[in-house]
């Protein structure tokens, strides 16, 4: 046979499939004439020079030269089965296999988790199989629920002061901290201990500064650092009353007003405030809670007066104004980097209210002489040291209370007698228009008496507040 028919009878060139010998010098196939084939093996027909006998064989033998065949293609040598390695199978880990005895003596220690990981997963096998033992180490789990409450990881805010009054119990302290500086010592070591927890990417957090300015809601942007100026700068106007080191330093102010301050030392500062402003503010509020100490000690120290540009406040309620703004801006603060911040403590916080509700009787004149209060208002003018219309706020929750508000001047004398209104308020949302941070017409407040009079009072709260 040659090249040529092999190719036109679909033989396929060169080796046989499976054979062990090499083709004739034809080319094509050399076939066994015994129509029989091994799986691999050889035929028993003679093979051209140099072939092997192994090639496929045409189905019912003979040598004849059928047109139609096609030859069957052997299977190899070897099947997948003969050379496939054996792989170990995967199991997982197999509890050790315990008595039920000892189960049951393990389930208070596996409801402590307190037991080894074996342990814990043959007790946890047999809790699915045994009803009784399962019952039992849910009664247990229950029970370890108790012995160890839930509790946050932040610490009592109550604690400072409660160590303090355990120590200064054993031993007075030779200057004691006057009872009117006590809230802001309090409020600024709370402040520093959420500053020093803080990152480096913390103090550049985004804050917006909010209060009202007589008219309406008012707000500037700043950053954690920022504020932190800003407390700053304006407990230099109580520092700078008590003789202490103004932190403006030579930095010119268009007026003394905490705001003129806070812009001028932004402008002066060559680069926006770091943490770096931290060191300074605790530095100063030492000193003054030092300086206020042994101030108190001298008559009449206590009276020196605080101006803020447009008014003046004696020392004390200078204080107690600075303790409520450090609170408030560090709940600025806290809302900025996520963490909850607590109220003052409610002694601290009554203590607060009370400046605020004897500085409105002046802040409605302020507002009156500025043309700010609504026309059509008929005012009656009082002597002072004489009763006149009065207006009783009360505000609920801890640190709350009740107090007389004059409304006609600030030297007449709130009388019950001459009661027109009556407002009451949460202490929160108090505090929270005082701050700015709630615009006056949307105050939850309940209200009795005279509308023209309780809408005054709360548009004065909401005029407390500054930057």
């Amino acid at each position: 046979m040659t090249e040529g028919e092999g190719d036109e009878r679909g033989d396929p060139p060169g080796d046989a499939v499976g054979g062990s010998g090499r083709s004739g010098p034809g080319g094509g196939c050399v076939r066994s004439g015994s129509g029989r084939s091994g799986l691999g093996g050889r035929g028993s027909g003679p093979s051209g020079p140099g072939g092997g006998g192994g090639g496929p064989v045409r189905p019912g033998g003979g040598g004849g030269g059928d047109a139609g065949w096609t030859p069957r293609i052997p299977l190899p040598r070897s099947s997948a089965e003969d050379t496939a390695v054996l792989l170990p199978p995967v199991f997982g880990p197999v509890p050790p296999v315990l008595e039920h005895r000892v189960l049951m003596s393990l389930l208070g220690a596996w409801a402590l988790a307190a037991c080894s990981p074996e342990e814990a997963e043959a007790v946890e096998a047999h809790l699915g199989e045994c009803g009784r033992c399962a019952d039992e180490a849910r009664r247990l789990r229950e029970a370890v629920g108790l012995l160890h409450p839930a509790e946050s990881l932040d610490l009592d805010p109550g604690l400072r002061a409660r160590v303090l009054e355990s120590c200064l119990g054993r031993r007075a302290p030779r200057v004691p901290v006057p009872q009117w500086a006590a809230p802001y010592d309090t409020e600024t070591a709370r402040l520093d201990a959420l500053l020093r927890d803080m990152g480096d990417a913390e103090w550049h957090a985004p804050v917006r500064l909010r209060w009202f300015d007589g008219r309406g809601p008012a707000s500037r942007r700043t950053t954690v650092a920022g504020v932190i100026a800003h407390l700053l700068t304006v407990d230099g106007l109580v520092a700078a009353a008590l003789g202490l080191d103004d932190p403006l330093g030579g930095a010119s102010c268009e007026n003394g007003t905490p705001r003129g301050r806070t812009e001028a030392y932004w402008r002066a500062s060559p680069f926006p405030p770091t943490r770096a402003v931290r060191a300074p503010w605790r530095k100063q509020t030492h000193a003054l809670v030092r300086t206020a100490s042994f101030a108190e000690e001298r008559p009449g120290a206590g009276e020196v007066v605080v101006s803020y540009g447009g008014f003046g406040l004696p020392l004390r309620d200078a204080m107690l104004d600075r303790a409520f703004g450090c609170w408030v801006h560090a709940e600025d603060i806290a809302d900025a980097v996520d963490y909850p911040y607590p109220l003052p403590a409610p002694r601290h916080l009554h203590g607060m209210i009370g400046l605020a509700a004897r500085m409105l009787p002046a802040v409605l004149a302020r507002r009156r002489r500025a043309g700010l209060a609504p026309p059509g208002r008929t005012r009656h003018l009082v002597p002072a040291g004489e009763p006149g219309r009065s207006l009783r706020l009360e505000v609920e929750g801890a640190g709350g209370g009740e107090w007389l508000i004059s409304l006609d001047s600030p030297g007449s004398v709130a009388s019950a007698e001459r009661e027109v209104a009556h407002v009451v308020l949460d202490v929160m949302e108090f505090c929270r228009l005082a701050a700015g941070r709630v615009p006056p017409q949307e105050a939850a407040a309940g209200q009795a008496g005279d509308r023209e009079a309780v809408a005054d009072v709360l548009f004065a709260t909401a005029s407390l507040s500054r930057m």
